[in-house]
């Protein structure tokens, strides 16, 4: 059955913003919407929990940009600014044999096991951050900005150095990943900070070739030196993109919307501190009641689909609506927008889906639990006092439809002094 001809597409906002009352009301009218992304190329976004797990492992649902119909026919522009994630080379964006080899490279820096092993560095540079955090506030009349001094460096630092990137590297990554995931980039500044972003990653790529070591880049240049060809020269530029974007935005993200929304929540963060649920739950409950990506691109239907009852066209470009999935009455109940951390442990308590499902279930994973894991507990339990130095209302919404966040999140650590 197709999309009603009446149904106005929506236009996701390119500066970004809170998503839940547009995807409430989205939602109301069915769990698959038409959308409209920047330059007039029509989309469509799936929306329902169900309908959404049903399309991330349908095997008739491809990632590779040569099914992407309006891309193929010269339609997408250089700059636009959806680009990179369409067709950046990668596990991303490939199927299956293709996306198995590029996979496997990486998955053995991921296993719950190797993970597990990260735990005591991950803690060491949480405790070294929070001293720097206090350290900020301490200069600024006890507030510092929660995000940039402790929710980034922390990700940022742990996949760089899995990676093996030097320090000296991570604030232009950072700045450069932010712009090219943005989608209200401009053309000019898309294209600008897209050939940047792949340059520093070939310098950073000649440089571990020239002089390896005991990291993941080096053991990918390896792979890609060995015969028969396990990976291509622009599939490990692309794979160090993916992973280093992927591998503290979505953290960077996480940690933050946990903050907020406990510090919003003192009978929550009481029942936390008092062992009523644990530090993971508030991890679960922040993915699924504000997940840190919001809208992901894109995969395409290689053949016309019926999926909740609404066509999605063989080619269309299709948007995974993880935070509408997360907020979706129908499999998480009527209080489905109400955040609490006892959720998960309710009798058929339903899984969230915002690290994804199916083949392309997020490799990052169980190191993002990690990271937020420890993260949370230790900044908690070292500033008890800590909450959120201005008005929800008054921060500014992350760049963007992609990533769900603030930009910033200011903190004050302790009261006032009298």
């Amino acid at each position: 059955m197709a999309a009603s001809p009446a149904r106005t597409p929506h236009r996701p906002d390119p500066a970004g913003g809170c998503p839940h009352a547009v995807n409430a009301r989205l939602l109301a009218r069915g769990a698959v919407a038409p959308v409209e992304l920047p330059g007039g190329i029509e989309g469509m976004a799936v929306l329902g929990h169900e309908a959404l797990k049903e399309f991330l492992q349908h095997p008739e649902v491809a990632k590779d940009a040569r099914h992407f119909t309006a891309l193929r026919e010269g339609r997408i522009a250089e700059g636009w600014p959806l680009l990179t994630f369409a067709t950046v080379p990668g596990m991303t964006t490939a199927d299956g044999d293709d996306h198995r080899r590029l996979r496997s490279l990486a998955a053995s820096a991921f296993t719950p096991r190797r993970v597990a092993e990260l735990r005591p560095r991950v803690e060491e540079l949480t405790d070294s951050l929070l001293d720097g955090l206090a350290r900020a506030a301490a200069a600024a009349d006890g507030v510092a900005d929660l995000r940039r001094h402790f929710a980034l460096p922390l990700p940022m630092g742990v996949i760089c150095e899995l990676l093996g990137v030097d320090v000296r590297f991570r604030d232009r990554l950072h700045r450069l990943g932010d712009r090219v995931v943005a989608t209200d980039t401009a053309p000019a500044e898309a294209i600008a900070a897209n050939r940047e972003l792949v340059a520093l990653l070939g310098e950073i790529a000649a440089g571990k070739a020239a002089d390896p070591g005991d990291d993941l880049i080096s053991a990918l240049i390896a792979a890609r030196d060995e015969g028969g060809g396990r990976l291509g020269p622009q599939e490990l530029i692309g794979t160090l993109l993916l992973m280093i974007i992927a591998g503290h935005e979505t953290t960077l993200n996480l940690i933050t919307n946990a903050v907020r929304a406990l510090c919003a929540r003192p009978a929550q963060l009481a029942l936390v501190r008092a062992g009523g649920a644990s530090w993971a739950d508030v991890v679960e409950e922040t993915l699924r009641w504000d997940a840190p990506v919001s809208y992901f691109p894109f995969r395409y239907p290689v053949r016309d689909l019926t999926v909740a009852g609404t066509l999605v066209p063989a080619g269309t470009p299709v948007l995974a609506g993880y935070s509408a999935a997360g907020r979706d009455p129908a499999a998480h109940g009527p209080d489905a927008d109400r955040f609490d951390v006892t959720r998960s442990a309710r009798p058929g308590a339903v899984r969230h889906l915002s690290l994804g499902h199916g083949p392309h279930y997020c490799l990052g994973a169980p190191l993002a639990r990690l990271e937020a894991t420890v993260a949370l507990e230790r900044l908690f339990t070292r500033f008890p006092e800590l909450r959120p130095a201005v008005p929800e209302g008054d921060l500014a919404p992350h760049a963007g439809f992609v990533g769900n966040s603030v930009r910033s999140l200011p903190v004050r650590i302790a009261p006032p002094a009298s």
